[in-house]
């Protein structure tokens, strides 16, 4: 009994320091008292003492009225607990950190003037911050916040839409805002971008219908697009879609699609000068898993020529594509991929290598934690073709976690 005796004023007196020097922990207090009292460790009188004489310290530090203080404990109740619980189960916060280095033996195909020269760097090259909320069952919100170095060096708000639908519940969905419309599919195993990637990505703000069943997947989207022509375009008149179809079982995963749209309006063809009229853009791609091994392949181009003088002096039609195989195996009880493969371009002298060749190494060192390893070796165009007629070799090293 003694010994109960010192327990219970040990217990006084740590409630008492802690709950005086904050509020928020009186709450916690009440529910201490409670579980002792039901445990048979105290009565509810020693119970009911030991509760004034917390608050009576917590009115003495504070100066908060004991009828405020009584408020403000049940201004939450049950259900609104609840409900915030439910919320915060509805919202999905995800990232990507990564940071990268590389050594190249040569800076830049596009001065010809330039001798060998080696270069380089360590950079912070993507941060990604992205929120997902199911607003209810047929609603849901996406935002994806993104900064790179040397390139956005500030934060953007890369993707940002609503989505209207639940293809659990009906196969049709609408999406709007600003995207990554579905032209090109870009998946890699490299720590570079794709050429592919370089050519086709398109980022705009536009309104998309979607539709996914039995691992069938159709879309169309339409846009006001950014490319400059010859006359001005003040509508929505951009306009693409995609076909698919995808499977997945224990052993194998396949995936197979079509795009097009009607104006390729990727970053690249932006800034490249004033077209007169439309090229039509179309994209494909493969990409198979059976057990360890992986083999994509990607294709995309213009379905038409540019004009001489609109992106390049003379007519040119920029076509790119990636073939990769990659292979994962369990070494000293890890998960290591290895991959090869092959991209390629046409008429894209002075924005991209005609050629590269590549091999890397990825393993997940942590959970959620990889670390990848990568040579690539790139051809530029020959001289009489606008090229330098030179090669580089580079290597590339990442650290990326993602959450």
């Amino acid at each position: 009994m003694k010994k109960l005796n010192v327990v219970l004023f040990c217990l006084m007196g740590t409630l008492i320091f802690f709950i005086t020097n904050s509020y928020a922990m009186h709450q916690d207090t009440e529910l201490l008292l409670k579980l002792l009292e039901n445990k048979g460790v105290i009565t509810s009188d020693e119970a009911s003492d030991l509760k004034k004489a917390v608050e009576a310290g917590i009115e003495a530090e504070t100066a908060v009225p004991p009828q405020r203080i009584e408020q403000e404990s049940h201004d939450m109740d049950s259900a609104e607990i609840r409900e915030a619980l439910d919320w915060l189960h509805k919202v999905k916060i995800s990232g990507l950190i990564e940071v990268e280095a590389f050594t190249s033996d040569r800076t830049d195909f596009g001065n010809t003037s330039l001798s060998r020269r080696s270069s380089n760097d360590i950079t912070l090259a993507t941060v990604e911050l992205g929120m997902d909320a199911m607003i209810n069952q047929w609603v849901s919100g996406h935002i994806l916040l993104l900064w790179e170095e040397d390139d956005t060096e500030e934060v953007v708000v890369d993707e940002g839409t609503i989505t209207i639908g639940n293809i659990e519940k009906f196969p049709l969905y609408l999406t709007a805002g600003k995207m990554y419309v579905p032209f090109g599919n870009f998946e890699t195993n490299m720590i570079q971008d794709t050429f592919t990637l370089e050519l086709g990505e398109t980022r705009e703000s536009a309104v998309l219908l979607g539709f996914e069943q039995n691992g069938f997947y159709a879309s169309a989207y339409a846009f006001k697009g950014d490319v400059k022509q010859t006359h001005e375009r003040e509508r929505v008149e951009t306009f693409g879609g995609n076909i698919g179809y995808s499977f997945e079982n224990d052993n194998i995963s396949f995936n197979a699609g079509v795009d097009f749209i009607n104006n390729l309006e990727s970053d690249a063809i932006e800034g490249l000068g004033i077209i007169d009229d439309n090229v039509p853009g179309f994209a494909g791609h493969i990409i198979f898993n059976y057990g360890p091994l992986m083999l994509i392949g990607e294709y995309l181009g213009t379905t038409e020529d540019y004009k001489a003088g609109e992106i390049y002096f003379e007519k040119v039609k920029p076509e790119t594509w990636n073939i990769e195989a990659a292979l994962t195996a369990e070494i000293t009880g890890k998960e290591i991929t290895f991959a090869i493969g092959y991209q390629g371009t046409e008429d894209l002298m002075g924005y991209l290598p005609e050629d590269r060749f590549m091999v890397s190494m990825c393993t997940e060192i942590f959970k959620n934690t990889s670390a990848a390893l990568e040579f690539y070796h790139d051809e530029d165009y020959g001289k009489k073709d606008g090229g330098t007629g030179s090669d580089a070799n580079v290597v590339s090293a990442q650290l990326a976690v993602a959450f």
